[in-house]
């Protein structure tokens, strides 16, 4: 079994105000932990890993497919593979939480 501390991650500015750490990784899945900065946003993207996630603290707002989806402190969500998304901070205060991908994404294209 692996373990992994955050703390001991390195922390990746994937795009201006949103923080990215690659957790562990194993065969089949990843884990990942977001940190994003009040104002951000994640741009529309989509990928074809299997996407599911909590935000710990503050409230997330997605867009999947044209849809909004409000993602509050304590809440989870999935979003299928192949289904366009992206999430802004229209909050004042900062969103942490994790991701968990399927399959895993090994290197992520934000690790360079």
């Amino acid at each position: 079994m692996e373990t992994v501390e955050l703390a001991e991650r390195d922390v990746v500015e994937a795009v201006e105000g949103v923080h990215l750490a690659q957790l562990a990784v194993g065969d089949n899945m990843s884990v990942q932990h977001f940190h994003i900065e009040p104002g951000a946003d994640v741009p529309a993207h989509d990928h074809h890993h299997e996407q599911a996630g909590f935000v710990y603290k503050g409230v997330l707002t997605f867009d999947v497919e044209g849809e909004e989806h409000v993602v509050t402190a304590g809440e989870s969500y999935a979003i299928p593979g192949g289904e366009t998304h992206g999430a802004v901070n229209d909050g004042d205060e900062h969103v942490r939480g994790v991701d968990i991908f399927y399959p895993a994404r090994e290197n992520p294209d934000w690790q360079g």
